[in-house]
């Protein structure tokens, strides 16, 4: 009985995470697509926080775990600083409980956000490994089921600092 309600508290937020994240996501139109030009659309946040929740085939959760290793020695090998710094601000947690479809969802934490630069997963893997990019590529979608939610916003109350 405790698993159901869990499950349904679960779904709950979940929808309400999403509703937010949907919101934020649309508020976030890249310039190029303004301006009609086709480049690589970046993933960027507001804020200093981020919670990005996304979707990984049961069965594919090894494959998805391997690729954000590789998105974290490309950060780590990058000689842009503001990569490192992203890796050093970017966490990524598996959630206990499968999504109702079955699925797993891993939630990214990213905190703090590094402003203007792009987490967008694939390219960040592309730059990195060029030679790799189809493999990567198959990997990555092979693994990937959907975006469930992006949460954005600023930190209003930290109850580890006194005031």
């Amino acid at each position: 009985m405790s698993q159901r309600i869990a499950r349904v508290l679960i779904g709950t937020l979940t929808s309400i995470v999403i509703g937010v994240g949907l919101c934020a996501a649309a508020a976030q139109t890249p310039a190029a697509a303004q301006n009609g030009q086709a480049s690589p659309q970046k993933l960027t946040f507001d804020g200093d926080t981020a919670l990005w929740t996304m979707a990984i085939k049961p069965d594919k959760t090894a494959d998805f775990e391997k690729i954000m290793a590789k998105v974290r020695a490309a950060l780590m090998k990058s000689s842009d600083p503001l990569r490192r710094q992203q890796a050093a601000g970017w966490k990524v947690m598996r959630m206990t409980q499968p999504l109702a479809d079955g699925a797993v969802a891993y939630v990214h934490i990213v905190h703090p956000v590094v402003k203007d630069v792009d987490y967008a997963i694939m390219q960040t893997l592309y730059d990195a490994f060029p030679d790799e990019r189809q493999a990567l590529y198959e990997q990555y979608r092979g693994a990937f089921a959907k975006n469930v939610s992006l949460a954005t916003g600023s930190i209003v109350v930290d109850l580890s600092r006194a005031e």
